[in-house]
This record gives structure tokens, C-alpha cells and sequence, in this order.
């Protein structure tokens, strides 16, 4: 999907087999175009024999995203590269999904009118209605698609065709409560997110927060994952924890994961908007 605004600033990502002269041969074409690269980070994965690279550069001619993309096909093809290169400014179009608890939601909302976040918010969805009167007191389009055992492949089939008719480049799972079809997984691999608490020792089911306060737990969680047909289980992005003590109550509990999920999501959707993570199989490069 086309993310293209010409401009000053440019980021190139890639990922290849790692041999000799990637580096060069990337940062070569960069100068050929008279690039000025601002910031440059590269990983090598000794373990899988692959190699990462992220490059912020700046260019004063007359080149747009689209002929450097094609220019720089030729180099791609070389090493075999998987690559992106867009303008640094644009903002991804995310499209936000939500069940009833609204503080992840309520965060990127709030983040993204700051402009503290490199989104652009097309629509949220739910299948419920208590986030509507939030999301159209910031003047975007709320979508009610109730889910049902008996309506769930139309539901879904009505999210993709929202995906394709807004341009969505991410989908975002802010609290969305409900578990998607394997054929939706694939249809979103790597460019949706979900957040879910983060316990040790891990509580599933209902009330996590609850089962937790219940075990005397002393750190409450949150790990931000890209999305996978394996629940819960796709390559993480971001996980960060906050400890607690036996002063907490319930509520108290309740409120501490909420707000160190909404602080994941946060960053694993700023650094996913500013092309800074990659997959590398089942887990991720995150160039912060």
C-alpha cells in the first residue's frame, strides 16, 4: 500500500542473507543520489545468518520514494533484500480496534491528536458501542460490528473491507476481546498489533488482574506482540513491567496493568510507525 510524500527525509529498511558489502553497497547508493544519511543502525543475526539494517537520510534533489524504490531495486535483487523506503514523515494509517475497556484506546487517541504519534487514525472499531461517544468526541468515524459465533465470518469479512476502503497500513488491537480467524491472521500478517497482560507466573482466562491480586503477584505486565493465528504468541514487539506490593488493592491492581499497557502499545505502535521494526521469524529487530 502507497505511503509515499516526497520530501526532505527519507527512512530505507532491508533485510538479507548477511554476506560482505551490504553496507556499502546500501550506503554507496544512498550517496550516489546525493543522499546525506542523518542515522544509520544494523543488526547481524550470528544465530539465523541474517542481516538488518535502518537508514534515515536526507536529500535535496529532485528524486521521489517511488523512482529511488525503483532505483534501488537493482541493489535489492543483489543481495536478495527485502526492503522498504518511504518518506520519513508519512503517517501510517491505523485503523484501531477495541472491545469495552477503553485506556489503550483512549491513549493513542489522545497521543495521536498530540501529534506524539506518527498515525493517522481513519476509523476505530468495535464490537461493542461504549467507546463510540470517545471516539467521535475526536472527530473520527466509530464502527459497531457486533460479533457472534454465528456472525463472526461476516464481521471479519466487513473489518477487511474497512482495512482496503480507509488504505489502513496497521491494524491495532487496543483491549479487542476477541480471538481472529486464522484467515484473518494471515491477511494481516505483520502489520497488526495486539497488547495483553504480562504476568509472572502467567493468569489466562477471565479476570487476570484479579487472579493475580489473588496469588500476592509482585510485578503486573505487558507485552505488545504482532498478531499470529498462535494466540498470544506472535513475535514481540515490546514488554515492559511495574512492580506492585501487598499495599494494592483489586482496583489498584486493575490500574497499574492498565497503564503499563497502554504505555506498551504506545511505543510498539510509535516504533512500527517509524519503520524501526523488523521480523526476523518468529521474533523481531526493534531499532529504537
Amino acid at each position: 500500500m502507497p505511503r509515499d510524500a516526497d520530501g526532505a527525509e527519507y527512512v530505507l529498511i532491508l533485510s538479507c542473507p548477511d554476506r560482505p558489502g551490504i553496507v556499502h553497497a546500501a550506503s554507496g547508493f544512498l550517496v550516489d543520489h546525493g543522499a546525506n544519511i542523518v542515522e544509520s543502525q544494523q543488526f547481524g543475526d550470528r544465530l539465523t545468518d541474517r542481516f538488518f539494517m535502518r537508514m534515515n537520510f536526507t536529500l535535496d534533489g529532485l528524486s521521489t520514494a517511488a523512482s529511488l524504490r525503483a532505483d534501488f531495486a537493482a541493489v535489492a535483487d543483489h543481495f536478495d533484500m527485502d526492503f522498504e523506503l518511504w518518506g520519513a514523515a508519512v503517517p501510517y494509517r491505523t485503523l484501531i480496534m477495541v472491545s469495552k475497556h477503553l485506556h489503550c484506546l483512549n491513549d493513542l487517541l489522545f497521543r495521536a491528536s498530540t501529534g506524539a504519534l506518527q498515525i493517522d487514525i481513519p476509523a476505530v472499531v468495535s464490537n461493542h458501542p461504549d467507546a463510540g461517544a470517545l471516539v467521535r468526541s475526536y472527530g473520527l468515524e466509530f464502527h459497531h460490528l457486533p460479533v457472534t459465533a454465528e456472525t463472526k465470518h461476516d464481521a471479519e469479512r466487513r473489518l477487511m473491507d474497512l482495512v482496503d476502503d480507509t488504505g489502513a497500513h496497521l491494524v491495532v488491537l487496543a483491549r479487542y476481546m476477541q480471538v481472529l480467524s486464522d484467515d484473518l491472521c494471515r491477511q494481516l500478517s505483520g502489520r497488526a498489533i495486539n497488547i495483553h497482560h504480562s504476568f509472572l507466573p502467567s493468569f489466562k482466562g477471565a479476570r487476570p488482574y484479579h487472579q493475580a491480586f489473588d496469588r500476592g503477584v509482585k510485578l503486573v505486565g505487558a507485552t505488545a506482540h504482532y498478531v499470529t493465528a498462535d494466540l498470544d504468541e506472535g513475535p514481540i514487539i515490546e514488554q515492559d513491567v511495574i512492580r506492585v506490593d501487598h499495599t494494592y488493592d483489586q482496583e489498584q491492581l486493575v490500574a497499574a496493568g492498565r497503564d503499563v499497557e497502554a504505555q506498551v502499545l504506545s511505543r510498539a505502535v510509535r516504533w512500527h510507525a517509524q519503520s524501526r521494526v523488523l521480523l526476523n521469524g518468529d521474533r523481531t529487530v526493534v531499532f529504537r
